[in-house]
């Protein structure tokens, strides 16, 4: 692992680990408003509208929307978690998650983007989910009270996270500039902060952060021999 992409996973950890929540701000002024399922399960906003940074907005702001995507998108494991919850389905769908990585492949070819790239950070993104969920279920087995009570329709929750997904795919293809500059993860790190401490995320959901925006930070390029 480059040293770089080391550094900027060991301070989202550190971050996650040490932050104290507050209440959730305002969503940004591009979200049009949570579903009904997620108002109604987890009271936090999600977006799936990522429109590109403006040009003097700097790395910084060109990575501000894949982060809050990316958080919003964690948020739907709570969702997932709660819906599996009781079930005996198993945190690990391999098959949804091919249909997952098929999907956002091709989204990128569709506007533009590296679908190699865009693969590599939502087999991130997947994995932090899956973190959240694993976390979720081992604290409902240790306290039966916290355990919800009701369960979400899988089917409508990852509708919403199909339309969060179309936004991060247009997220990574307008940041790419930002995510092989050498200095992405300088410029990852705080707005990762910000995203964490803007929607209250708790350790659990900090530590998966760290484990989805893991490739974000792609090398460039390689150039040709000889050029």
């Amino acid at each position: 692992m480059p040293r770089s992409r080391a550094v900027l996973i060991g301070a989202l950890v550190v971050l996650a680990l040490t932050a104290v929540p507050r209440t959730a701000t305002a969503a940004p002024a591009h979200d049009p408003g949570p579903t009904p399922v997620v108002r109604a399960t987890l009271g936090v906003a999600t977006s799936n509208h990522a429109p590109p940074a403006p040009a003097w907005a700097g790395p910084r702001g060109a990575l501000r929307p894949l982060a809050e995507l990316s958080v919003r998108r964690l948020r739907t494991a709570d969702l997932v978690a709660a819906a599996k919850w009781g079930t005996g389905q198993p945190i690990d769908d391999p098959e949804r998650e091919r249909q997952v990585l098929a999907a956002v492949a091709r989204q990128a070819g569709e506007v533009g983007g590296d679908p190699v790239a865009t693969v590599a950070v939502f087999r991130d993104q997947i994995e932090a989910n899956k973190l959240v969920q694993r976390a979720l279920h081992r604290r409902w087995r240790a306290a039966p009270a916290q355990a919800p009570t009701e369960r979400p329709d899988l089917a409508e929750v990852r509708a919403e996270i199909n339309r969060v997904n179309d936004g991060l795919v247009r997220a990574i293809t307008a940041s790419e500039p930002a995510r092989t500059a050498w200095l992405c993860p300088v410029a990852l790190l705080p707005e990762a902060a910000r995203a964490h401490r803007d929607q209250a995320l708790d350790g659990p959901h900090g530590v998966a952060l760290a484990r989805g925006l893991r490739s974000v930070c792609a090398p460039p390029p390689s150039t040709p021999a000889g050029r």
